[in-house]
């Protein structure tokens, strides 16, 4: 409790009811317990005073429906509190309930947002527009980028959108789509930079930093899927990356280097995307992603030899990543 013993005692002798004593932590404890009603208890007089952790875990109650009756305004209305208090995660969950309730233009600008914070949900969406040129210009590379990394972050309609994508986007666009997608992941990209900036939420104390475990809604039914008729792609111009010297691949062969296999097809494409990154020369190979059964290979070729293929081995190696030759 942050309350002090001299501020309880003050608190029985004037008659103050336990709930103004409350503290977010408490609602806490007792929401992980499942006594939601107690802690609906405790934030809700610190929320009516302004406190932006309990706003927003009062909005995340009335959107779960948990120690209240499920109220969807009600929740948008605790979240955009909190949110113009510099609250983060109540502005990435404001955006998500407004898109999903059919404000998509002016939810836009807080999920470009959530989408460069790391928000997976949030970073679909706004592929979705880029890819698709709606509300948003059309930018291939940097759809690819954030489609990429939120498949990588395990949401599955992400992964089924990149692999559509794949059946229109240049490969040379996709491969500055990965690049682009290990500086997002390294927090260093710059996707979004023309959405409003953020307001900056004050550093809170210890006892004030827990909250809520983040709710998991369900799958994001405006947004678009990828379309079938993009023919002729317009991104906005890239910088080139420098070159780097390496020996340059083979046209044909029958060596690959497989560098891992993984059970989620997202994770396969994000480690290409930081070893193209670290590894010389290895941008230049195809990716394949080999499914077998439940698990996705990722190999790089085609190489003539089975000497060339160790010796990018070796360069792979080098950069701390595992690799061998494999003949397909």
């Amino acid at each position: 409790m942050r309350h002090g013993i001299g501020t309880i005692a003050l608190a029985a002798m004037l008659g103050i009811s336990a709930p103004a004593l409350a503290d977010v932590k408490a609602g806490v404890d007792a929401w992980q317990q499942g006594d939601y009603a107690r802690a609906i208890n405790e934030w809700r007089p610190l929320a009516d005073a302004g406190d932006p952790d309990a706003q927003f875990n009062l909005g995340q109650a009335y959107k779960l429906g948990r120690g209240v009756q499920a109220d969807l305004k009600v929740a948008l209305d605790w979240y955009r509190k909190a949110a113009a208090q510099g609250h983060l995660r109540a502005e990435d969950n404001m955006g998500l309930l407004m898109f999903q309730q059919g404000d998509r233009t002016n939810a836009l600008p807080y999920l470009q947002r959530a989408a460069m914070r790391g928000e997976p949900r949030a970073q679909y969406i706004v592929g979705t527009a880029l890819f698709n040129g709606d509300l948003i210009a059309k930018d291939w590379v940097r759809a690819y980028a954030l489609m990429s990394r939120a498949s990588a972050s395990g949401l599955t309609q992400a992964t089924t959108s990149l692999t559509q994508m794949d059946k229109y986007i240049p490969e040379d666009q996709r491969r500055q789509g990965l690049a682009m997608a290990v500086s997002i992941e390294k927090g260093k990209g710059d996707v979004m930079a023309s959405a409003p900036a953020a307001p900056t939420r004050p550093a809170p104390s210890a006892v004030r930093a827990t909250e809520i475990p983040a709710s998991t809604p369900a799958p994001v039914a405006k947004a678009k899927p990828v379309q079938q008729a993009a023919a002729t792609p317009q991104p906005k111009a890239e910088p080139k990356p420098q070159p780097r010297p390496a020996p340059a691949p083979a046209a044909a062969g029958d060596w690959r280097v497989q560098l891992g296999a993984f059970g989620q097809e997202g994770s396969a494409r994000a480690l290409w995307g930081r070893l193209t990154a670290k590894v010389g020369g290895l941008s230049a190979y195809q990716p394949y992603l080999v499914r077998v059964g439940n698990v996705t290979r990722l190999q790089a070729g085609p190489i003539a030899s089975s000497g060339d293929a160790e010796k990018l081995c070796g360069r792979i190696k080098a950069a701390g990543s595992d690799c061998f030759a494999t003949k397909k």
